[in-house]
């Protein structure tokens, strides 16, 4: 009868704490503003907490004692080990996700050139300029789509479009954010000298040191995530394109970096902000983020400097190299099917910023939290894209890397349409959700074992939606479309 008791406590705690869970879940769906996830929320919530009601009736009562109690007992627990088994498991790794961007490289890789970027040909070459002869002379594909896109205001062309006249506090929070990151873009700022105090004098720290400090001092500034990669060269731009200070003579320049270390960090993006997107408070998040990202790597690479080595911060208005590989080489997450580094943590809804430098650390290694495998089942973001920008089928070779390829320029299309920077693929996200209780154990659970990403996958259409709407904004970010 001892034993009896002891599985029937069991059992009827597994209950409870499967009711705990739902009323958890519950809170955070009513919090996030999601109807659709709070009614089946609720649901999951009375069920369970029904359940362990009438299990403890079924032992007060004796119930439970009987020939038909006893099965249903030995039912109860032959189900939930299973179900441990199998959700919690970890699946066998993904070797190639283990080896970070060398696992991806499948042929020839060249250095992507920065004047190709769509920004750098819509808001840095001007019509009758060397610059615009030169380049599409080289690019003449380009020439008609960026001449219509700059007619239309240039990248975001009218900035907020979609929503109405009256919402611009919205437009002038995310210029003002803009305006702090145009002030760091001065060569004095992304690639500091040492303070004259510190001139001349360079500190000597071992490896591990050197890193524990840097990380300890990255994350102290606001960064969500701090990993170090050796840096592959690969990753760097071949030629400048971006231009912010009239500096002309650096357009079309080799883009040299003699460091061997990349400092990549995040920061989140709200995940309130986001819920809105395509709308305009979810602009105001991206350019708060970039303008975080260059206030942490401009001190960051000043710190580096008074300890008298040489750094250079990669922001949003300067880059040597393209960030989402080297934040898979350093650890931080994984490329995703939108295009977006994935973390564990946060899925796409970060953003990236980093540090180069010659100071010698020790480098993290590449992480496997289930991305691919998660990102060729799970297919929101593509069903979800405005502009179907977004692939629905399996990674292909591009330059000399298998990933999934997103098309820029539709993209930036529908960018242009709505005036901001759309984020629906962030929003859509599984992954994407409020860092809550119940959805950190889902991300547990997804990034180790292919059954949780199958399961929670299906239960994420049937809480969220095939196809989320965008949420309301918090008070102060509101908008009417």
């Amino acid at each position: 009868m001892k034993v009896v008791d002891t599985i029937i406590f069991f059992v009827l705690i597994g209950l409870i704490a499967q009711a705990a869970i739902g009323l958890s879940y519950l809170i955070s769906s009513i919090r996030e503003l999601e109807k659709r996830a709070s009614v089946f929320a609720g649901l999951q919530f009375a069920g369970m907490a029904g359940a362990a009601l009438l299990f403890a009736y079924g032992w007060k009562t004796g119930f439970l004692y009987s020939g038909s109690g006893i099965g249903i007992l030995i039912c109860l627990i032959a189900g939930a080990s299973l179900a441990v088994i199998l959700l919690v498991k970890r699946t066998p790794a993904n070797l190639k996700a283990l080896q970070g961007m060398r696992g991806a490289v499948v042929g020839e890789v060249t250095r992507f050139d920065e004047r190709d970027v769509v920004f750098a040909r819509n808001r840095t070459i001007r019509p009758g300029t060397p610059q615009y002869r030169t380049y599409y002379q080289m690019r003449p594909e380009y020439e008609k789509s960026d001449a219509a896109r700059r007619d239309k205001g240039g990248p975001l062309g009218q900035p907020g479009v979609i929503d109405q006249p009256e919402d611009r506090p919205n437009i002038a929070a995310t210029l003002s954010c803009q305006g702090i990151a145009m002030n760091l873009s001065a060569p004095e700022t992304y690639q500091p000298a040492a303070n004259p105090e510190f001139k001349g004098h360079q500190v000597k720290l071992s490896p591990q040191e050197a890193t524990d400090r840097i990380k300890g001092y990255t994350l102290n500034l606001g960064a969500k995530h701090v990993g170090i990669a050796e840096l592959n060269p690969l990753w760097l731009y071949s030629k400048r394109g971006e231009i912010f200070r009239e500096n002309w003579e650096d357009w079309g320049q080799e883009i040299k970096v003699t460091h061997q270390y990349a400092i990549v960090l995040t920061t989140e993006m709200a995940f309130e902000l986001v819920g809105t997107a395509p709308h305009t408070p979810t602009v105001i998040s991206s350019m708060s983020n970039y303008a975080q990202g260059a206030a942490i790597t401009t001190q960051l690479a000043a710190y580096i400097a008074n300890m008298g080595y040489s750094a250079s911060a990669n922001h949003v208005r300067h880059y040597d190299a393209v960030l989402v590989p080297l934040a898979v080489d350093a650890g931080l997450g994984e490329t995703g099917r939108l295009g977006y580094l994935m973390t564990k943590d946060f899925g796409p809804r970060v953003r990236l910023a980093a540090v180069t430098t010659d100071l010698e650390l020790v480098a993290d290694s590449p992480v496997d939290i289930g991305v691919e495998d998660f990102c060729k089942i799970c297919k929101k973001c593509a069903n979800c894209c405005p502009s179907n920008s977004i692939p629905s089928g399996d990674p292909t070779e591009v330059n000399g890397t298998l990933r999934w390829k997103l098309n820029a320029e539709t993209c930036f299309d529908y960018w242009g349409k709505v005036g901001t920077d759309c984020n629906v693929c962030m929003r859509v996200c599984p992954w994407s959700h409020a860092s809550t209780f119940p959805h950190k154990i889902i991300r547990a659970l997804i990034s180790r074992n292919r059954l949780s990403r199958r399961l929670f996958l299906y239960m994420d259409d049937i809480f969220y939606g095939p196809k989320p709407k965008p949420k309301p904004a918090p008070p102060w970010a509101r908008f009417s479309s």
